[in-house]
């Protein structure tokens, strides 16, 4: 595990091999057929846009997360889903009652620059972020009026980033599209959501 201070109240911690090979490619073989993915659309500048990758969002009873507009209400989590954070959460020392999964499916899917900031994941929110199946890049780039130099992952299958302190309020992230020909990349993202 390696900690990262992107600048003095931002933190990082990254495990690269948190499940090892196998281990990551059965979940993200369970996960990948055992998912309700969906698509859906965002408004954009005042067009609707269908988003670049297909989700899902997987929560405790009630627990319902917005944003870019659309409001996710829960499915029950699976198996896999509860194994993982179960693992998760022994480790990191924390609960968390909800996990937004994103599947890209080559290189063309892709998330844009954003912070998850929403107001119901308080105001100091801790993310812990999976990675399963192809390896994609994982951008950071301080806001504007922040100080600090950029930083770039390469996130393999089975590793872990665990975002917390300021690190939302004073810096965006993003996975870029790519030209290389990539295969499919399950990302799940498990929060806490405050009610």
């Amino acid at each position: 595990m390696e900690h990262i201070f992107l600048d003095e109240q931002s933190e990082l911690r990254y495990y690269p091999e948190f499940l090892n090979d196998e281990e990551a490619a059965f979940f993200f073989e369970k996960l990948r057929t055992g998912l309700q993915w969906q698509q859906e659309k965002i408004r954009l500048f005042g067009k609707e846009h269908w988003q670049p990758r297909l989700l899902a969002w997987y929560a405790d009873p009630g627990v319902q997360y917005t944003y870019s507009g659309i409001t996710h209400h829960p499915q029950f989590w699976s198996e896999s889903l509860m194994i993982i954070k179960t693992l998760i959460e022994k480790e990191i020392g924390s609960i968390f009652n909800s996990a937004l999964a994103n599947l890209y499916r080559n290189g063309a899917d892709s998330m844009g620059w954003h912070s998850d900031d929403e107001k119901e994941l308080g105001p100091e929110p801790l993310i812990v972020s999976i990675s399963l199946g192809a390896e994609r890049r994982f951008l950071f780039r301080p806001r504007k009026g922040i100080i600090a130099a950029k930083k770039d992952f390469l996130l393999p299958s089975g590793s872990l980033l665990l975002m917390r302190g300021r690190t939302q309020e004073h810096f965006q992230h993003a996975v870029p599209k790519t030209a290389k020909v990539v295969g499919e990349r399950i990302n799940l993202t498990f929060r806490n959501i405050v009610k």
